[in-house]
This record gives structure tokens, C-alpha cells and sequence, in this order.
């Protein structure tokens, strides 16, 4: 028997709260300096026209949230999507400050998001309303100040029209103050799989420490858009079995293994992976509870609550999403023997790489994809050490060794700036 989300919606800035309080509490941090770390440092809200093919002017409503600044400018993705709200945006930009600071990048955290069913625009209505996104939230984003990245429905392509939009402002080429462009306009390699790939660094170590081998692995993804698919494919190359995937059409299960390149194939034949031959259809709550050595999470948030928790049978969690177990469900999985690698830290791998890709653009610079992927495997395998010495110095998941590492390098940073004036 299995379990879908019935419950009522789970708000993620409470949870991203929440997971910091408990990083607060052991830390003992300071409580003015933790109000100030408690919330964003800048909200804003936009509310902008666009032409519409029809001849039409539709308003949207948009956001940008910097959480903090205290390492350095913020970053972090803007995301497309009909459910967007300001607490997610707010949740999100908060986990991109820990997440920059659990690998030592030097940013803080911003994130964006505008209300749109991009699937319901015509190329041209998209351009015209990415650009007018941008004009608004310039007053905050630069190279310097802040960066944005490709997130939910958003692509290289849209990155692009922020690049130019911001560079026709400025009078010339500004590539550094959006990431996750293509190559030809000062993309970085080994972006498109930096996600992915630094999820499975994370993977790769966490089987080590846990003596498990990943030739006899079985592994369920959900979500097989970007991250999902690529993590599925890396994780074949490490020889494990990839024996379900999903995306928002539903998931497919073959205990013996999918063929993750002809999984591809059809889905992008199809624009979904059901009814892949051969295969079982199931839901994507249904895979979230199939008997497996490793579970990635790779779609949205609150996936695994305090309702499915208990049916979750993997021995390894890595989220390669943002925020897809409640603070509830972490507990159940930390009680049960789950080792969680927790998104600060498992999807870390796109931010690191949107450095790198941002160093390149300041410096006028371009390095290969083997430089990328071996500075990258550097970083992670760094920042999963001294992760896992926390989780085992004070006998605490994952998640909370992340966030003792994380918020206590954004707490002395604070600090040690002090209050202006």
C-alpha cells in the first residue's frame, strides 16, 4: 500500500526556518545575530506588463529575495512556474546562503521567481517578459551584487536575454552577472551537468563511508528533467541499476533496469518517460516508497513528509532537489538509518559551477570540461568531509552537520562586519 500526498500544503520558509533554528540552537548562536540571519535582507516584488501576441497587455508578478550578503554578492536561480509564491522564493534564496557557504563559494543567497505557465507562451512572449523581468529587478542584480542563475522552466536561452537586456543597459558586454549561459556567450563547461554530477560526487563517498558497493546499487530517481536524467545516466556509469525514474506525467519501474539512454530517447519523443516499453507505469509517490539501495529526489519540494515517510525504503537519500523532505520526515530517516545527503550540500554542484563560470567571465577566462569537473570533485569531496565530521562529532544527521558548518561560517562573516552605521 502505498501513500500520495493528501496533506495540506507544507510552507517552505517555515521549513527552511525551522532547519535553521535547530543549526542556531546547537551552535548557540547569538540572538540578535540570528533574527538577522532568520530573515531576508532584501524582498522585492514586481508587477510588470507584457504584450501579448493577441495584441493583448497581461500583468505578471515577479520576485527577487537576497537573504544574505555577508560572504559575498548573492546568487541563486529564477525560476518560471504557476505556483510560485514569496515564501518559496524566500525558502529558496536562504538554502542558496547555506548551500554557498557549505562549499565555501564566496556568495550569498538570492533567488527569483515569476507567476507564469511558461508552457503557455509563445517564444517571443517569453523573450518580451524575461526582459521586462529583468528591467525591473536590475535595481538589484550586477556582477557584483548579484547573480542569477536558470532554475525551474527557466534555460540558457532566457539566461541570454538577461545577459543582453542587462548589457544594452549598461552600454557594453556585462557576461558575469547571469550564469548558466551557453558556451558561446561565456558559459562555463560542465555546467549543464554540474548538478547531477556533484549529487553523484556526494553519492559516491556516502557509499564509501557506508561500505556499500555501487556495482550491486539499485536506484530510483524522481524527476528526470535536467539533474534527474544526468544523475540517472552518471549513476549507470558508476554500474549501478537505475530501476525507475519519474517526471510530472508519472514514473516508470523495471526491477531488472531501464535503459537510461532509450529512457531519454522516448521522453523526448514522448515529452514523458510513461509508457516507456517494457516498463511498469507508477506514481511519483509510489517511487518515492520502492524497495531500492538509493533515492534521489530530483523534482520539488516536500516529496517526503511525516505521511510517506514510514514506506521509504532506500538506505541512501540524495537530494538533488531543493527541499524535498519536511523537517518531520528528516527525523523518521535519521531514526530509521537513511543517510540523507541533505541539498545544501548534494546539489551544491550547480552553484559551484556557476562560480567557476562567473570567475571565467571577470577574468575573460575559459577553462576546459576536465578542469571544470576536477576542480569541481575537489570542492565536493571537501565539503562532504567536513560535513560528515560534524554528523559524527555530535551524532547528527546529515543535514544538521551541513547546516552547523554553513550557518556558522555565514554567522562570523556577519559578525565580524558588524552593523552599518
Amino acid at each position: 500500500m502505498t501513500t500520495e500526498q493528501t496533506a495540506a500544503p507544507i510552507n517552505a520558509w517555515q521549513v527552511a526556518q525551522s532547519q535553521f533554528d535547530l543549526a542556531a540552537e546547537m551552535l548557540n548562536l547569538d540572538p540578535g545575530l540570528r533574527r538577522v540571519l532568520r530573515e531576508p535582507r532584501r524582498e522585492l516584488t514586481v508587477h510588470f506588463p507584457v504584450a501579448m501576441d493577441d495584441g493583448s497587455t497581461q500583468v505578471f508578478t515577479g520576485y527577487r529575495v537576497q537573504h544574505n550578503l555577508g560572504r559575498g554578492p548573492a546568487k541563486g536561480g529564477i525560476r518560471y512556474h504557476q505556483d510560485v509564491t514569496i515564501d518559496e522564493v524566500k525558502a529558496l534564496a536562504m538554502w542558496m546562503t547555506w548551500k554557498c557557504a557549505v562549499v565555501g563559494i564566496p556568495y550569498g543567497g538570492g533567488k527569483g521567481g515569476v507567476i507564469v505557465d511558461p508552457k503557455k507562451l509563445s517564444l517571443k512572449e517569453l523573450e518580451r517578459l524575461s526582459r521586462r523581468f529583468f528591467t525591473e529587478i536590475e535595481v538589484l542584480v550586477g556582477p557584483e551584487r548579484d547573480i542569477p542563475a536558470p532554475d525551474v522552466n527557466t534555460t540558457p536561452q532566457i539566461m541570454s536575454w538577461f545577459m543582453d537586456t542587462y548589457s544594452m543597459h549598461q552600454g557594453y558586454t556585462v557576461p558575469g552577472v547571469v550564469t548558466g549561459k551557453p558556451i558561446s556567450l561565456g558559459g562555463s563547461e560542465g555546467r549543464n551537468e554540474a548538478t547531477a554530477r556533484g549529487c553523484v560526487f556526494t553519492i559516491v563517498q556516502a557509499a564509501a563511508h557506508l561500505g556499500m558497493d555501487l556495482k550491486k546499487s539499485t536506484v530510483a530517481v524522481q524527476g528526470f528533467g535536467n539533474a534527474g536524467s544526468i544523475a540517472a545516466r552518471l549513476m549507470v556509469d558508476e554500474g549501478s541499476t537505475v530501476i525507475a525514474v519519474s517526471d510530472t506525467g508519472g514514473g516508470i519501474w523495471k526491477q531488472d533496469g531501464l535503459d537510461v539512454g532509450k529512457v531519454l530517447a522516448w521522453k523526448k519523443e514522448h515529452g514523458t518517460v510513461v509508457g516507456f516499453p517494457g516498463s511498469q507505469t507508477i506514481t511519483n509517490g509510489q517511487l518515492l516508497e520502492l524497495d531500492c539501495d538509493i533515492l534521489i529526489p530530483a523534482a520539488y519540494e516536500n516529496q517526503i513528509t511525516a505521511a510517506n515517510v514510514d514506506n521509504v525504503k532506500a538506505k541512501i537519500v540524495a537530494e538533488a532537489a531543493n527541499g524535498p523532505t519536511t523537517p518531520e520526515a528528516d527525523e523518521v530517516l535519521w531514526k530509521k538509518g537513511v543517510f540523507m545527503i541533505p541539498d545544501i550540500l548534494a546539489n551544491a554542484g550547480g552553484v559551484t559551477v556557476s562560480y567557476f563560470e562567473w570567475v571565467q567571465d571577470l577574468n575573460r577566462d575559459h577553462w576546459t570540461e576536465e578542469d571544470v569537473n576536477a576542480k569541481l570533485k575537489v570542492i565536493m569531496d571537501k565539503a562532504f568531509g567536513e560535513v560528515l565530521a560534524q554528523s559524527l562529532k555530535h551524532g547528527v544527521n546529515m543535514r544538521t552537520g551541513a547546516y552547523l558548518n554553513a550557518v556558522q561560517r555565514v554567522a562570523d562573516a556577519t559578525a565580524m562586519r558588524g552593523l552599518y552605521p
